[in-house]
């Protein structure tokens, strides 16, 4: 995915000089939105590689851990 920074810094300060035109504005909220999507998945993907060590030495991967406080949720 190219998220095209370069772009979304140049439609920011054309905004705040002279504005945008409503495709400019369309385009600028679709490379947010590509922008947004891809950080959140590179930190889901970080997340999931995280390991605690427990205080007894054993290791829990965070994502089981989630499952383990959505289990506490639901009771």
């Amino acid at each position: 995915m190219d998220l095209n920074i370069d772009r979304i810094n140049e439609l920011y300060k054309k905004a705040k000089s002279v504005g945008l035109t409503e495709e400019e504005k369309a385009e600028q909220a679709q490379l947010r939105a590509d922008y947004v999507k891809a950080i959140r998945q590179n930190l889901r993907g970080t997340l999931e590689r995280v390991s605690f060590v427990n205080p007894d030495g054993s290791i829990s991967k965070a994502s089981d851990m989630k499952k383990g406080l959505s289990d506490k949720k639901n009771k």
